[in-house]
C-alpha cells in the first residue's frame, strides 16, 4: 500500500490520462485511425509513473507492472523509471531507486527505462542531471545506451512543447553527456523523430513532411527516430510502412537503423509483437533474427571519442550492415526492390 507521502506525490506530480491524448495536445494525428492505439502508450507511461511515485517499495511497483500486458509493459516501466529518477532527485541525488529498478526488474526493459530517465530530465534542472543516470555496472548496455535518456528528453519536449520543439525547430544548447557535448543535440533529434510518429498519428505522409521541414543536417537523426517508433510502437499497416520507406529516400539506412534498435529492444524484453516483425520486414527487409544479429554483431561499447560516442559508432556500424545486407540480398527476397 502507498504511504501518505506517496499519495501526496501521486496527486501532485502525476498527469491526467487525458493530458496525453492527441486531441488535448492538438496533434494533427488526433483524427488518425491509429490514435487510440498510440495514445495507450503514453497512458501506460503515466500508469507506471503513478505506481512508481507512490509505492512504498520496489516490490510493490514490480508487482503492479507485472499485471500490465506484455505489449505495454515496457512503456509502463518507462514511467516507473521516470518516477524513480524523480524520487532520487528529491533526495538530492543520493537515492538508489533508479539503480535498483534498472538493474532489477526493469533490466529486460533497459532500453525503455533509459528513456524514462529522459522523461525525468525534462522536468529536472540541469544541475541535477549528472546524478540522474545511476551507475549500472554489470549491465552490458551501460553507459553506451544511456544516450537513450537524451532521446527520451527530446521525445518529451517535442510531445509536450510541440510548438517550440517541432514547429519552431528549437535546438537545445549542448550538454556534456558522457563527455560528448556536441552530440547532445543529435540524440535529442532522435527523440524528436520518435515523437513525430505520435504527433502525426502514424501517418507516413504527415511524418515525412514534418521531417522535411527541419534543417537538412537534422533529418538523418529524425529518420532514425521515426524508424524506431514505427517498429516498436506500431500503428501503421503494411501499405503505409511501404510508403514510409519510400519517403525516407536517401535516409533509408537511418530508418533501418531505428528498426534494428527497436527489434533489439523488443527481443531483449522477450516480446516481439506482430506489428514489429512486420515493420522489420517492410522497412528494412529484415527478419527479427537478422535484425538482432546485426545489432549484436556490430555492438560497440568502448573507443568513443569527444566528438563521437561509442553509441554513435554502434549506430554507424548498424547503418553500414543494413546497407550491405540490402545490396547483397537477392532482389526476389526483398520486400521492396
Amino acid at each position: 500500500m502507498p504511504t501518505f507521502l506517496g499519495a501526496l506525490r501521486r496527486l501532485a506530480l502525476t498527469p491526467k490520462l487525458t493530458d496525453v491524448t492527441f486531441r488535448v495536445r492538438g496533434f494533427p494525428g488526433a483524427r488518425s485511425s491509429a490514435a487510440a492505439t498510440l495514445e495507450a502508450i503514453p497512458q501506460a507511461v503515466i500508469c507506471g509513473f503513478e505506481w512508481g511515485i507512490e509505492a512504498r517499495d520496489l516490490w510493490e511497483t514490480e508487482r503492479r507492472l507485472a499485471l500490465v500486458e506484455p505489449e505495454q509493459r515496457g512503456f509502463a516501466y518507462e514511467g516507473a523509471a521516470m518516477a524513480a529518477t524523480v524520487r532520487d532527485a528529491m533526495r538530492a541525488g543520493v537515492g538508489t531507486r533508479a539503480r535498483d529498478l534498472l538493474l532489477g526488474p526493469g533490466h529486460p526493459h533497459i532500453f525503455l527505462t533509459y528513456i524514462g530517465i529522459g522523461f525525468a530530465l525534462a522536468r529536472l534542472p540541469r544541475v541535477l542531471w549528472k546524478k540522474a543516470v545511476p551507475d549500472l555496472t554489470g549491465s552490458p548496455f551501460h553507459p553506451t545506451m544511456s544516450w537513450l535518456a537524451v532521446d527520451g528528453y527530446g521525445f518529451d519536449k517535442a510531445y509536450f512543447h510541440t510548438k517550440r520543439w517541432v514547429d519552431e525547430q528549437y535546438v537545445p544548447p549542448a550538454y556534456p553527456w558522457e563527455g560528448v557535448p556536441e552530440y547532445f543535440p543529435r540524440a535529442v533529434d532522435q527523440g524528436i523523430g520518435r515523437a513525430l510518429w505520435f504527433i502525426h498519428g502514424a501517418d507516413p505522409a504527415g511524418v515525412a513532411a514534418a521531417v522535411g521541414r527541419f534543417a537538412e543536417h537534422r533529418r538523418a537523426d529524425l529518420w532514425s527516430g521515426v524508424g524506431l517508433a514505427a517498429t516498436f510502437a506500431g500503428g501503421c499497416p503494411e501499405p503505409g510502412l511501404a510508403t514510409l520507406r519510400a519517403a525516407a529516400g536517401e535516409y533509408w539506412s537511418e530508418l533501418a537503423l531505428g528498426v534494428v534498435f527497436a527489434i533489439k529492444a523488443r527481443t531483449y524484453a522477450e516480446f516481439v509483437p506482430a506489428h514489429s516483425a512486420l515493420a522489420a520486414r517492410t522497412l528494412a527487409d529484415l527478419s527479427v533474427e537478422a535484425a538482432v544479429e546485426i545489432a549484436d554483431s556490430t555492438a560497440v561499447h568502448t573507443n568513443g571519442s569527444t566528438a563521437e560516442p561509442a553509441y554513435e559508432l554502434w549506430r554507424a556500424r548498424i547503418r553500414a550492415a543494413v546497407t550491405l545486407a540490402a545490396t547483397t540480398q537477392p532482389s526476389a527476397d526483398r520486400v521492396h526492390p
